[in-house]
């Protein structure tokens, strides 16, 4: 098993539970370069690959659209095509974002309709696109926070999601995963909470509303529902 974007927040939590993993760090391996992962595929063999590696931030992909597109798509194509080459039959799972969705209902199923707010959800759908071509491919839409503290001084009380945290999404992975299941499937909270209830989890916060925010568009609602799979409850101590 190959695990690209260890050290990320989820990446990290999947390399617990697989750690006879191969989970090389970025200067490692280069998503961005054909050669460093045909160099990998070569001297190992690989018969699931778990796709995490990615550039994240909205600002941070709406500034530099060219370097998201370059990460998040063709790094991803990059990925397939050397897997193929290396393992036809091979399993490509793909972790993608409830970003994907237009963020004005919430609660998206497995067949609900993507549309991106933002150029970062639309990076994410186009590897979603690309992924969804190979014959054993599993594509998982989520959205997690690490269980640590927040990042940020406030939290919206007006953006929400069906939040987990990573360790939860990675036991998910990996129940899935035992399953053999292809397609999308949504691994979800089994409650909708604003950002904010979420961030009092860990950290002692204050509120904020979308009022008080400038940047980039957002995806007001996060929430996932599944039709496909089980939901985890974030309070359920999974540690």
């Amino acid at each position: 098993m190959l695990i690209t974007g260890v050290t990320g927040t989820l990446g990290s939590e999947l390399k617990k539970i697989f750690p006879d993993s191969i989970s090389p760090s970025h200067k490692d391996l280069d998503i961005c370069d054909p050669i460093s992962i045909k160099k990998l595929f070569d001297n190992n063999k690989i018969d699931t690959v778990i796709h995490t590696a990615a550039l994240t931030t909205i600002r941070g992909c709406e500034e530099k659209k060219s370097q998201a597109m370059k990460v998040n798509v063709q790094g991803t194509i990059n990925l397939i095509e050397q897997f193929k080459n290396s393992n036809s039959s091979g399993k490509f799972v793909y972790i993608s974002t409830a970003c994907v969705f237009d963020g004005n209902s919430g609660m998206y199923d497995e067949n609900s309709i993507p549309y991106p707010e933002n150029f970062y959800s639309l990076t994410k759908l186009l590897g979603e696109y690309v992924v969804s071509k190979l014959k054993n491919s599993l594509i998982i839409r989520t959205n997690f926070v690490a269980k640590k503290q927040w990042p940020y001084p406030k939290a919206f009380s007006d953006r929400f999601g069906t939040y987990l945290f990573a360790n939860q999404v990675a036991i998910g992975i990996n129940d899935v995963l035992k399953e053999d299941l292809q397609g999308i499937i949504h691994i979800v909270g089994d409650k909708k909470i604003s950002m904010f209830d979420l961030a009092k989890m860990t950290t002692d916060i204050e509120p904020m509303t979308l009022n008080d925010y400038s940047g980039p568009k957002l995806t007001i609602d996060m929430s996932l529902d599944t039709k496909r799979w089980k939901k985890y409850n974030i309070l359920q101590d999974e540690t």
